[in-house]
């Protein structure tokens, strides 16, 4: 076997090891065809609500407000519309994200990695993309809450591997390139832009390498244009940056204690990407190298400090990849005597790698079978709204005093309600984090409202929604009694309430108004 035909086996082991595991993961999350969820209850049904929204021919940010890029919405729509169960939009649409994910990772990884490495890497971003749980929670935590930072972290994981040079340097394989790093950075900038940021800064910083600035001016390129067809289409992408402004204003600032909070919390991971960048450094002694492993970590902590999960630095596992990668590159260059051109330490990085890799992708698996394995037993209840049956939650809480148990009662209690109403009602606004009717009894949503109201986080006394475009279109204004944050919302909107709606009914969990009919006495 000549040494072409040896090097086109191994990318292909690459691939088909790729391929197999993420079509086991795609059908683990969709043939069961539900959706678990044991945390964030209110976290998912943002995502399910913006599904229902765009199934109704909504666009976001242009006829609700949101500071999440469009994709983290139309990804459960694509669910929605394969499946035609909201009940299942979620692993489904992350099932085809999944497959989706596969070109770029392939064309990325089996062009720098060789083939441990690259399926060791690989299959830990697939794993983690796959998981129904938010980053650092536990294994019985399971929840689609927040799979947007998965997206995130994948799609910049995956991007800072190209620093590291490619094996063979064609003009080909410069045009893959920039079409794999145009999507990625595209996928980033509309799932979350924080992201996209970040990976811009790590492309200006590629610029400074010249064998490969042909495919990075080219992905930046692509980039450009693919962002305006995007925009033709679209037509949000100015409201999408005043919504990222005001909920910037309202949660942007982060002190010095809690990126020292992020960093204790990730004292592991960044001891052992330390000694992984430290190995490879003492033998290329490459400032750039410096600056690289530097980013990773800087630019990591950073992401981190604005997400709400305390453990995760995703960045760190691509510089330990691009390390472990760097020094079996240099243990391959031999002298003319024969001697190898690196420190005996070397040897021992891919099996460092390995170590660092192994316990997320086990904790990562272990998450997507438990849900698959719950999924297909039916297990957990329902909220009891038609259209989300197949939405079912576990374990809410490890009593019926718990705030989520009484969160879920209260929805129950409320579609209720809502089905009792005579006539029917059309548009609902619920004054709390989101509203989990309009997609759950299959109403026509209302224009102009925001997609969820996390006071502190999107929302503030100071920083909001006038009343009169929150409740615009609204013919039903619900206020839980068992709410998030409905006490702080009612001190902004409840004046405009009682001015403009009036008191339909009030029970134990909800207050409920109607909106006054024009002309009519206040009553």
């Amino acid at each position: 076997m000549t040494g072409a035909e040896g090097g086109q086996l191994r990318s292909s082991a690459t691939a088909i090891g790729l391929v197999t595991l993420t079509l086991v993961c795609a059908a683990m999350l969709a043939l069961p065809g539900r959706t678990i969820t044991a945390a964030f209850t209110n976290d998912v049904l943002i995502f399910l609500d913006g599904a229902h929204r765009i199934a109704w021919s909504q666009l976001p940010n242009r006829d609700f407000h949101t500071a999440l890029g469009p994709l983290v919405f139309y990804i459960p729509a694509v669910g929605y519309w394969l499946s035609g169960n909201l009940g299942t939009a979620m692993p489904v649409g992350m099932a085809v994200l999944l497959v989706a994910f596969l070109a770029p990772a392939i064309r990325i990884l089996q062009s720098r990695l060789r083939t441990p490495i690259a399926l060791a890497f690989g299959g830990f971003l697939v794993l983690m993309l796959a998981a129904p749980i938010n980053l650092g929670s536990p294994v019985s935590q399971l929840s689609f809450a927040m799979f947007y930072n998965r997206i995130g972290w994948a799609a910049l994981g995956l991007l800072l591997v190209m620093y590291i040079r490619p094996r063979q340097a064609t003009h080909a394989g410069d045009l893959a390139d920039a079409a794999a790093a145009a999507v990625l950075l595209l996928l980033q900038f509309y799932t979350k832009a924080t992201y996209g940021l970040v990976s811009i800064g790590f492309l200006a910083f590629m610029l400074l390498d010249r064998q490969q600035r042909s495919w990075v001016l080219g992905g930046l390129l692509l980039t450009i244009v693919g962002a305006a067809l995007v925009e033709l289409a679209w037509r949000g992408t100015w409201q999408h940056v005043e919504d990222l402004a005001a909920a910037a204003r309202v949660s942007g600032g982060r002190d010095l204690f809690a990126l020292v909070r992020s960093g204790l919390n990730n004292l592991a991971d960044l001891t052992v990407y330390a000694i992984s960048a430290a190995v490879t450094l003492w033998r290329t002694r490459s400032v750039r190298d410096l600056l690289f492993y530097g980013f990773c970590a800087v630019s990591g902590i950073l992401i981190l400090n604005q997400n709400a999960h305390g453990w995760g630095i995703i960045s760190l596992y691509s510089g330990a990849a691009v390390a472990a990668e760097s020094a079996c590159r240099l243990l391959s260059r031999k002298r003319a005597d024969g001697n190898s051109d690196s420190a005996s330490a070397g040897y021992g990085m891919p099996l460092l790698l390995a170590f660092f890799l192994l316990p997320p992708s086990v904790h990562h698996a272990s998450v997507l079978a438990l849900h698959a394995r719950l999924s297909l037993m039916d297990a957990g209840i329902s909220l009891h709204l038609p259209k989300l049956e197949d939405l079912r939650l576990v374990a809410p809480g490890a009593s019926p005093d718990t705030f989520m148990s009484r969160y879920h009662e209260s929805i129950i209690e409320g579609s209720r309600l809502l089905q009792s109403l005579s006539p029917p009602p059309e548009r609902v606004v619920v004054l709390d984090f989101v509203n989990p009717f309009s997609a759950g009894l299959g109403l026509r949503p209302p224009t102009g409202d925001s997609a969820w109201l996390h006071w502190g986080r999107n929302v503030d006394e100071k920083t909001h929604l006038p009343p009169e475009a929150l409740l615009a279109d609204a013919e039903i204004v619900m206020i839980p009694k068992v709410g998030i944050n409905s006490t702080p919302l009612q001190q902004i909107y409840g004046p405009f309430i009682s001015r403009e709606f009036d008191l339909l009914q009030e029970s134990d969990t909800w207050i409920v108004y109607r909106k006054r009919e024009t002309g009519d006495p206040k009553q």
